[in-house]
């Protein structure tokens, strides 16, 4: 017999995840610096969570013409500008900038573990609820889609996987998380698997 998949409702996820940014259960810890001695650049990304009842995370696909990470889909965020009092700021108006998200409509309930991507960040996930509707209004120089990606395809099946490919000389392995339209990959699979484990803890 198959077992029934893991259906996250809002209400509950709501209270899990405020529970657990109580108790400090996703706290930063990463280094400043990178293996051979670089400096990490420090940046955010918010995590916007839409409680619809069975809740999904907002994404978004980067114009193909980016020097970084173009037509890959990401967080909204960015680096953590000196004006930024805090990485839970600096995500907010990174959101605001990319999606037009008002921060006002945004519950910030904790981070995620901060995550060192292989190209020099070192990205503080912040966690946000943000009730439907959403009405994107992206930076079509940044952004050129805002989509939605159900928790359930977190939590399986089939669920995130992981590949293999060679980058830089190395044999990495990496996440991706299964979507009909996009390759969720790298960075963003990463942070997606880790929230998909603490939803599933609840």
């Amino acid at each position: 017999m198959n077992a029934t998949p893991f259906a996250p409702n809002a209400a509950g996820l709501a209270a899990r995840l405020r529970r657990a940014a109580a108790a400090g259960a996703t706290p930063e810890a990463a280094p400043a610096a990178a293996a051979d001695g670089t400096a990490l650049v420090a940046a955010a990304v918010l995590v916007p969570i839409v409680l619809h009842p069975a809740p999904s995370v907002l994404l978004t696909l980067r114009t193909a013409h980016l020097a970084r990470h173009g037509g890959q889909v990401s967080f909204p965020g960015g680096r953590i500008e000196p004006a930024d009092p805090s990485p839970e700021a600096a995500a907010l108006r990174e959101a605001r900038e990319e999606i037009g998200l008002d921060p006002a409509a945004v519950e910030v309930v904790g981070r995620l573990p901060t995550h060192v991507t292989g190209t020099g960040f070192r990205v503080t996930p912040v966690v946000g609820l943000v009730a439907p509707p959403v009405i994107p209004r992206p930076d079509p120089r940044e952004v050129a889609e805002v989509f939605e990606l159900p928790l359930a395809a977190l939590v399986g099946p089939p669920g995130p996987r992981q590949e293999e490919a060679v980058f830089r000389g190395r044999l990495r392995r990496y996440w991706v998380v299964p979507h009909e339209r996009h390759l969720i990959w790298g960075a963003t699979a990463a942070m997606l698997v880790t929230l998909g484990g603490l939803v599933r803890e609840g």
